[in-house]
């Protein structure tokens, strides 16, 4: 490990912002302390390493917080670079902006239909709305997934990169929403290039224990979510 200095991760292990930065380390094997937070009774130690957002994930570098999962998973690329350790984003430059281009897209369309069919829509009708915003985006990323992958396994070619662990956190939850809805958001029939994606992904040992594959136990979890969402907030 760089300069012999210890990660720890505080986290959910539900949030898929937490899921990618674990993926990530675990692709980079590296040793990493898993810490669950209880978002309901925040740690002191939380609450020391992000005094802005008070939320997950948490990375811990020698003990210096760095928070955001992209800027997370960017920074480990940074910290390890050079060192044998594969790296998430491409090496050239106009491949590393794509990639972070379409990062982004998965956390403003696809995370933000995500919370809303779990945590904001309060009637069918806006649930069905968020489910049509998530089905679009992901459609979008279909035709991403062809042009960035290159007819190979992932978004980053050969081996999983930045793409694929940014919208990989979300499948735990898609799992989840599917049992919800009656339907899969990553359809075969209509997205089969991200439905094989799914399934590679999945079976990563990168992947293994950390990307929940059992929707009854995410369900189970929503509502111990939704009081920390609804709890009221200490000034």
């Amino acid at each position: 490990m760089a300069g012999g200095d210890e990660l720890k991760v505080l986290g959910v292990w539900t949030s898929p912002y937490v899921i990618r930065v674990r993926v990530a380390l675990n692709l980079k094997s590296l040793p990493y302390e898993y810490v669950e937070e209880n978002l309901g009774s925040k740690s002191a130690l939380l609450l020391a390493s992000n005094p802005v957002h008070k939320t997950v994930p948490v990375l811990l570098h020698g003990g210096r917080p760095v928070n955001e999962s992209q800027v997370i998973l960017q920074y480990i690329d940074e910290v390890y670079a050079g060192t044998g350790i594969p790296s998430l984003l491409p090496a050239d430059p106009y491949d590393r902006a794509v990639a972070r281009f379409w990062a982004a897209y998965v956390d403003d369309k696809v995370g933000s239909a995500w919370q809303g069919m779990l945590f904001t829509c309060t009637t069918e009708e806006e649930r069905a709305e968020a489910v049509a915003r998530a089905v679009a985006a992901l459609e979008t990323l279909e035709g991403a997934f062809e042009v960035c992958s290159k007819g190979k396994a992932f978004f980053g070619g050969d081996a999983i990169g930045f793409v694929d662990v940014v919208l990989g956190g979300y499948l735990g939850w898609f799992g989840a929403v599917d049992k919800m809805i009656g339907c899969r958001l990553i359809d075969p029939a209509r997205t089969p290039l991200l439905a094989r994606w799914e399934e590679r992904f999945r079976a990563a040992e990168a992947a293994q224990g950390v990307v929940p594959d059992d929707a009854d136990k995410m369900l189970e979890f929503l509502p111990t979510i939704l009081a920390w969402i609804n709890a009221p907030k200490s000034k």
